[in-house]
């Protein structure tokens, strides 16, 4: 039997326990009763009036001293004004709050949202997410909630009307045709979410079918028949598509596919469109989505719904999201005031591509481009595409053949670490004779490097293959400047130069970096990790959570995209050259743009080479893209990688670490292995990691 000094010493420690708070709901019940304000409840407690809507929704909790004063505030008006008709409001269950958590930062003179009707009562997830496994981590800053989509962007529907949304609420989703489908999402789902840029505009809300609830509105499970598959559409006679129509709601020009677009032209400033993605039609890639399509949909809706929080709401294919992002941050207009009427027109948004298309200079567009067919252009193309290069076995030292290891080192996601800071042209080229080189200017040089001898056992920094320039040639600023770095003269011939500029892609860059290293710090990788413990927790990373592994990959594959769909070639076995294909009437069809990240990538990668074997002497055996092989006396990269007697890495080097532009292991093989793939003509750094790599991954 307890004694009395054990019972005294567990009261006491109850005693000292923090004060616990009524429910969410009945602290705004008590408030209201008093006849108090949020604003001047945070005014008395000196917080803001944001803090106050979070405590009262569940969002958050107060902390001591604040916590006791609003528990002694509570506990008074509880004693003036009793709950109707129950003993203790204390005991009453805390009200679920469906609305995605705002963070206390919020101003205190945020929008209060509108009235949205009830989609049908929200519920938490009859089966929860996959259990995570990562170690845990310190969490980023949530984005404030937009009152305006209580639930979220995006949900996803199933077969038996369970709307799965993202913080594992569920709605009710009643429609049975897809014209319902669009008009209760706009109506009544509460989702959508907030414009990245003052500027831009809303993201539509996207709603994901599963094959059964596709099935359960009248679509296929699967496009069905040689033409749809081609076409990757249904047909227009389609009784969906006719649908659709009849209900007076129109479809883009890419018609009713995987990624179906269901607008209406917007009234005012109301938009009134939905976006579908339909997983059973390969809506989402499984090399940019792996493993997504098999989940469960509570699992999909947080992976997509963790990817849309923190990069944007998907679009399309990671490509088309990559590149609509560049426009969600970057809004070609604006809001500007006309100083002969006084009215608010739309004007051009400095910084941005702005609306019009804009044709490159011929050696920046491709072959078939109406620039290049129409003026019989023939004095080359700009060539800036990332390291196809390996070593001739014939460079190989007996020293580097004994050594054991081939040790593959990737760079993180190495095209998104170039576009920092990288000034692009803004305006149309100009054609000049004879410039003299200026880095400072974007642009296409014509400028013969040929002069330029470098070690045989170092690939060249000017072409993509590492061989050595054989005459003129047209490169992109960077490449010219890193000559001139490297202590060469450079004399151009011609330029097509850009007197606009701006560092276009910073807040892309910007958003996707964060996404990137949130996402590795929730799978464990964090930044204060040293070597060792990087390395260890990278190999271990995506067995953490597969859905953050998802997203990690989506993530990659959305900068890899996006700057690929800056110069989308034409489709289709019917395009002929000189036409004008889709794309080409975008104004974030810019070719000199993407020609800048790659060179830019390109050297960058270089002047890590070598400072390398200016530090250690070594030298690659192969290089693809952002992946470089090693000859190692160890199986890890901490046998080779330079380091101060301190133990820092040496600056200039390849170094290990999260961040974008930082290294991590690629693979490790025998060197034996190595040297026989590079005797059979292939590239060891496509194989590594011990399966085929991506030409052009740019991670």
């Amino acid at each position: 039997m307890a004694s009395e000094e054990e019972l005294f010493a567990s009261v006491d420690a109850l005693l000292n326990e923090e004060p616990h708070l009524p429910p969410p709901a009945e602290r705004a019940r008590l408030r209201e009763a008093a006849g108090i304000t949020q604003t001047r409840l945070a005014t008395a407690l000196k917080t803001t009036t944001q803090s106050v809507k979070n405590w009262e929704n569940g969002r958050s909790e107060p902390k001591s001293p604040r916590l006791d004063a609003y528990q002694r505030l509570l506990n008074g008006w509880a004693a003036k004004y009793p709950a109707h008709g129950a003993a203790s409001t204390a005991a009453t269950a805390p009200a679920a709050s469906s609305e995605p958590a705002a963070s206390e930062g919020e101003t205190a003179d945020a929008p209060q949202a509108p009235t949205v009707p009830a989609a049908g009562p929200a519920r938490p997830a009859t089966r929860p997410a996959a259990a995570s496994r990562r170690p845990a981590a310190k969490k980023a800053a949530q984005p404030a909630a937009d009152p305006r989509f209580p639930h979220g962007p995006l949900a996803v529907l199933d077969g038996d009307g369970s709307a799965y949304g993202t913080g594992g609420i569920v709605l009710d989703c009643p429609a049975t045709t897809v014209v319902e489908l669009v008009e209760w999402t706009l109506r009544e789902s509460g989702l959508g979410a907030a414009k990245l840029n003052r500027y831009g505009k809303d993201s539509d809300p996207l709603i994901v079918l599963t094959a059964a609830a596709a099935v359960k509105l009248g679509l296929p499970e699967r496009l069905e028949g040689h033409e749809q598959r081609r076409s990757l559409r249904l047909p227009d006679d389609h009784p969906v598509v006719k649908q659709v129509a009849k209900a007076k709601w129109q479809l883009t020009q890419r018609g009713f596919g995987p990624w179906a677009r269901i607008y209406r032209k917007a009234q005012g400033r109301e938009r009134q469109c939905v976006q579908l993605a339909i997983l059973s039609w390969d809506a989402l890639d499984e090399r940019s989505w792996p493993g997504v399509t098999d989940m469960d949909a509570a699992d999909i809706a947080r992976v997509l719904g963790m990817y849309a929080t923190r990069v944007i709401t998907p679009r399309g294919s990671t490509a088309v999201s990559g590149l609509e992002l560049m426009t969600a941050l970057r809004p070609p207009t604006k809001a500007v005031q006309d100083p002969a009427t006084g009215n608010w027109v739309s004007g051009y948004n400095a910084g941005s591509l702005g609306t019009e298309p804009m044709d490159p200079a011929p050696p920046e567009a491709t072959p078939e481009h109406p620039v290049v067919v129409n003026s019989g252009w023939t004095g080359g193309f700009l060539n800036e595409e990332a390291y196809q290069w390996v070593r001739s076995v014939d460079l190989l030292t007996d020293e580097e053949c004994t050594l054991p290891f081939a040790v593959g080192l990737d760079l993180n996601t190495a095209f998104l670490a170039a576009a920092a800071r990288l000034v692009v042209g803004l305006s149309a080229p100009d054609h000049f004779h004879n410039p003299k080189f200026n880095p400072k200017i974007p642009g296409s040089w014509l400028v013969d490097l040929s002069h330029i001898e470098l070690d045989p056992r170092l690939p060249s920094p000017f072409t993509p293959d590492g061989s050595r320039p054989t005459g003129p040639a047209w490169y992109q600023t960077h490449t010219v400047a890193y000559a001139q770095e490297l202590g060469y003269d450079v004399h151009p011939i011609e330029a097509y130069l850009r007197r606009e500029t701006g560092a276009y892609l910073d807040p892309w860059h910007d958003r996707l970096k964060t996404a990137y290293v949130d996402t590795l710090a929730d799978l464990g990788v964090t930044r204060d990790l040293d070597d060792r413990a990087f390395l260890a927790a990278m190999e271990q990373h995506k067995q953490n959570d597969e859905a953050l592994a998802a997203v990690l990959a989506a993530i990659k594959a959305t900068v890899k995209g996006g700057v690929g769909k800056l110069r989308e070639r034409p489709q289709g076995k019917h395009y002929k050259e000189g036409e004008r294909w889709p794309a080409l009437e975008r104004p974030t069809w810019r070719p000199d743009i993407r020609a800048a990240v790659i060179s830019k990538a390109r050297v960058n990668m270089h002047r890590k080479l070598l400072n390398m074997s200016r530090m250690t002497g070594l030298f690659p055996l192969a290089v693809l893209s952002d992946c470089v092989v090693y000859p190692s006396p160890g199986d890890s990269p901490l046998d080779f990688l330079p380091y101060a007697a301190s133990g820092k890495p040496q600056p200039g080097g390849f170094r290990l670490g999260p961040t974008p532009g930082l290294a991590k292991l690629e693979g490790v093989q025998s060197m034996l292995w190595a040297v026989d793939l590079m005797e059979q003509g292939y590239n060891p750094a496509r194989h590594i990691k011990g399966g085929d790599a991506v030409l052009d991954e740019g991670e």
